[in-house]
């Protein structure tokens, strides 16, 4: 790997979800591909793709409530559905093959519940508005009692008897361990020849005047460095994918930011309340909050044990990943996105304000937010754990203003040699589809090689739209 003379065909940069799927991906549909994995922890997916550092939610758009703030429009919703059918049916078509092991995924309900009238209307018009679509006309509807009592116990325990309440519920939701799929399909990869580096931190990428990518970088625990070509490149290194095509000199991320944010959750692992919640369930945000920070009360399944997680709770650091470093954010900045940064500052005091009192908060308040889900809820049972950092992209509406984005965003260099992923929500959950993304933009030139395989290994390619934006 240190030959300058040997040229990689693909070099996939981070080594979570985004990355592996796209060389699980490629090995499927052109697997005479020479493929080369980077990771700079010791261990894949340790990073937004562990199991702790994200809620574990297969994003469907069952429970979602920020995807769809009015209640008469479900295209979002619609859209995202329609992805996480198409990761199922990627997953179960590798794990068909015998290449990939399912246990990464669980069927746990989706659920929605709301309190007070307005949030109580609001969850009725949108259950009413998607009962109109067959993906969701299983979702049921009530504001009895007795009825999320049957679903949830946990949510009525101790709940006042007049409290306005109204739920949602689908049994069609799951729970995903990312991270035992991120190394599933890493296993996969190396069973197909390719190679996977961990320990490996990619520090310098340049285009060669030959048309190829140069990256060199240096390999942990020594003061040995590490130098590959490849035709193609391929950024899904979580927070730091901005300031990895920032440092390959792509034109097309100029003027983007990222705005950092983390998180912390409650859990218990405590049996006797495990066993009597078997749901994911979601709220309403806070006024404010950022899209992903939507409160939620989850079953969790990892490593084959169930844990319930409640949160997010926000945090703040410059750091753009959970093990990155204090000047990560400054890194970023330059001055062509600098107005954008800025801009975004002063049109957000909402979420500066929510950040604010998040950070502030006191014990005792933030457990306040866990007993409007779960109202019998004891402080002995619950303790904190930090999860991942976020970095929600910043992207430049015009020369002086940016706007804080949500969801996930494919970019790709002019002439498709290099691609990065940036965003967050619903990210890991359609990384197949923004993957197949990928393949549009970046090897158009083998689309008579690669499509045909993919229709054969997925039947639905192609019966909806599978691209992220």
């Amino acid at each position: 790997m240190n030959s300058r003379n040997e040229i990689l065909d693909v070099a996939l940069i981070g080594g979570g979800v985004m990355s592996t799927t796209l060389g699980a991906l490629l090995c499927k549909v052109l697997p005479d591909r020479s493929i080369a994995l980077f990771e700079r922890q010791g261990s894949l997916a340790g990073e937004s793709s562990n199991a702790w550092n994200n809620a574990g939610t297969g994003h469907a758009g069952l429970c979602e409530l920020n995807y769809m703030p009015d209640p008469e429009d479900p295209s979002t919703t619609a859209a995202i559905a329609e992805k996480f059918q198409f990761s199922v049916d990627y997953w179960s078509a590798l794990t068909a093959c015998g290449d990939l092991d399912r246990s990464f995924m669980n069927s746990v309900p989706h659920m929605n519940v709301v309190l007070g009238e307005a949030d109580v209307d609001y969850l009725r018009r949108r259950w009413t508005t998607l009962q109109k679509d067959p993906k969701f006309s299983a979702m049921e509807f009530t504001e009895d009692l007795e009825a999320i009592a049957g679903w949830a116990p946990l949510l009525v325990k101790g709940r006042p008897p007049h409290e306005r309440v109204a739920a949602t519920r689908h049994e069609g939701g799951t729970d995903v361990d990312f991270g035992k799929l991120s190394r599933s399909q890493a296993e996969f990869m190396e069973n197909r020849g390719c190679l996977i580096r961990t320990g490996h931190d990619i520090t310098r990428i340049r285009r060669g005047s030959d048309g190829v990518w140069s990256l060199s970088g240096r390999i942990h625990g020594s003061r040995k460095r590490f130098h590959v070509r490849s035709r193609f490149v391929f950024v899904g290194a979580g927070g730091y994918a901005l300031r990895m095509l920032q440092k390959a000199r792509v034109r097309e991320v100029r003027g983007y930011g990222v705005f950092p944010f983390g998180a912390q959750f409650l859990r218990t692992d405590r049996a006797e309340v495990v066993d009597r919640h078997d749901a994911k369930v979601y709220g309403k945000p806070a006024l404010g909050a950022p899209p992903m920070s939507l409160p939620h009360l989850d079953k969790r399944i990892v490593d084959g044990e169930p844990s319930l997680m409640f949160g997010p709770y926000a945090t703040f650091s410059t750091r753009l990943l959970k093990h990155g470093g204090l000047r990560d954010l400054f890194t970023t900045i330059r001055p062509g996105n600098v107005p954008s940064v800025l801009s975004v500052g002063v049109q957000n005091w909402p979420l500066v304000r929510y950040l604010v009192g998040q950070l502030v908060a006191s014990n005792e308040k933030k457990f306040d937010e866990l007993r409007r889900f779960c109202p019998s809820a004891d402080p002995s049972d619950w303790y904190r754990i930090q999860a991942g950092q976020r970095a929600q992209l910043i992207k430049p509406v015009s020369r002086f203003r940016g706007e804080l984005m949500f969801g996930t965003e494919i970019v790709t260099g002019e002439d498709g040699t290099i691609a990065g992923l940036l965003g967050a929500s619903p990210g890991a959950s359609v990384a197949p589809a923004a993957m197949v993304e990928v393949l549009q933009k970046c090897f158009g030139g083998d689309r008579h090689l690669w499509e045909p395989r993919l229709r054969a290994l997925i039947p639905t390619f192609g019966r909806a739209d599978t691209t992220v934006g």
